[in-house]
């Protein structure tokens, strides 16, 4: 049964540009070959083409590169599909109503006959990796992620694939509490500090915490973004790199909407309505490379004691504000604060301006080395590199897939 979804993510151009686009796809793709056909396999020359403009091109590169990307042995990928008991299964039922209603993540026309054969194929995935790996627990949005692995690969090869990627890049997600994954959304707010204070003082008075980012980060944005491309492009460049990349991806969509955020009213329901509803029209590649400068200038482990203090859950607490008259909105305040901000901003933009001129940024070669090494080093999941081991209390239980 194919399943292919196309060629992924492409710069779609015009005239010269496109000429020139079509060069630069055609030698990445003789690149990519040369990578696969070196012996040994050119790992790290993959990982740099899967994090490039572009990513891996086609479905059918990334059936001979993802597996190389997460180090699945041969005879592994050779293993022989087992049967599962569903009926006396104790995630069967949860499975199957995440499953059934996934239709939005088959591309559009499928015929049911097909799309149902596949349904039953993700549900036989899932539910093996399970079986195999008892230290597992599945949670809402587990399928999002499968189903993707599922269309690229096809069952047999996603099986193998799903199961190494639950035993490492999503391992802190499927412990029995949230604890780990909550751990991780920790992170959120101190990238977003580091590079706009504005954006992120903003947040913090509005209490939205990080839940609007949930969804995005435990399905790697399977489920909010509906074209698939899109989807694999964004797939290409976690798996090349380290696995709390996609909470450094989430912070630049953040920071890439600054005046929208900034315009919204300072209400914890506005600003989480309004992050949460992602565009689909992103500059997705502009967005990873800035999300790869953001991890090399402030790696998890500058970042990591922050991650265990900071209390990414302030939303559920809803504190009043600390406000110096109660007769002024936080909207108010913050706008006031605002302009105040702009006005000093305009007289040091010159020496602001100078001062970021003097600071070498690493070359797209470097940033693409280092970022390649740096997902070398994956072992057994992304909160271990915490330096304290938060034990912070979740938040009631919510339904984030509708």
């Amino acid at each position: 049964m194919s399943t292919s979804r196309g060629a992924g993510a492409s710069s779609p151009v015009n005239g010269k540009q496109g000429n020139d686009w079509d060069t630069r796809r055609r030698r990445k793709i003789a690149d990519i070959t040369h990578a696969l056909g070196a012996s040994p396999v050119d790992v790290a020359a993959l990982r740099r083409m899967a994090i490039s403009e572009g990513g891996l091109l086609t479905d059918e590169l990334r059936r001979q590169v993802w597996p190389r990307l997460l180090n699945v042995p041969p005879h592994v990928l050779e293993r022989q599909p087992e049967t599962v008991e569903r009926e006396d299964n104790k995630d069967y039922n949860q499975v199957l109503l995440d499953v059934q209603r996934s239709l939005r993540r088959f591309p559009p026309g499928m015929p049911d006959e097909q799309r149902e054969g596949l349904q039953e194929e993700l549900i036989n995935i899932i539910l093996l990796v399970l079986k195999r790996n008892t230290q597992l627990h599945y949670y809402q949005g587990y399928h999002d992620i499968v189903v993707t692995f599922l269309l690229v690969l096809g069952e047999h090869l996603a099986t193998a694939l799903v199961e190494k990627l639950s035993t490492h890049h999503l391992r802190d997600f499927m412990d029995p509490t949230m604890d780990n994954t909550k751990h991780i959304l920790n992170y959120l707010m101190p990238i977003i500090e580091r590079v706009n204070p504005e954006v992120h003082d903003f947040m913090q008075q509005a209490e939205v915490g990080t839940v609007f980012a949930l969804s995005w980060l435990i399905t790697w944005f399977g489920h909010v973004l509906s074209d698939f491309r899109h989807v694999v492009r964004l797939y290409d460049f976690f798996l090349a790199c380290h696995p709390l990349m996609p909470i450094y991806f989430a912070a630049v969509i953040v920071l890439h909407r600054e005046e929208e955020v900034l315009e919204c009213e300072c209400d914890m329901a506005m600003v989480h309505h309004l992050l949460s509803q992602i565009p689909q029209d992103l500059p997705y590649e502009t967005l990873i490379s800035r999300a790869g400068d953001l991890f090399v200038q402030f790696p998890p482990s500058e970042l990591a004691r922050e991650a265990a203090s900071h209390d990414s859950m302030a939303a559920s607490t809803f504190k009043d504000f600390d406000l110096a008259s109660t007769q002024q909105r936080p909207d108010s305040v913050l706008r006031r604060r605002r302009r105040q901000k702009q006005a000093a901003l305009e007289r040091s933009a010159a020496a602001a301006a100078t001062a970021v001129a003097s600071v070498a940024q690493p070359s797209a070669a470097r940033r693409f080395v280092r970022l390649a090494v740096m997902g070398l080093t994956v072992a057994l999941g992304a909160a271990a590199l915490a330096v304290v081991n938060s034990a912070l209390e979740w938040a009631p239980k919510l339904d984030f897939f509708p």
